[in-house]
């Protein structure tokens, strides 16, 4: 399985295509990605925006 942005998306599909390609859920990929942008300082942005930059679409 290639990592991928999903349509199943709220912002660009990131964290929805790390969810499928983990075989995690998608809402619970999300909660931990917004407890790591609560914790920590600004890398989980800058690495959102380049997977969003990188990763192809479905």
């Amino acid at each position: 399985m290639k990592l991928k942005r999903t349509k199943n998306k709220v912002v660009a599909g990131v964290c929805g295509g790390i969810a499928e390609y983990l075989g995690w859920s998608a809402p619970t990929t999300r909660l931990l990605y917004l407890i790591l942008v609560i914790f920590t300082v600004g890398s989980p942005i800058l690495v959102y925006l380049i997977l969003w930059v990188l990763m192809p679409e479905e």
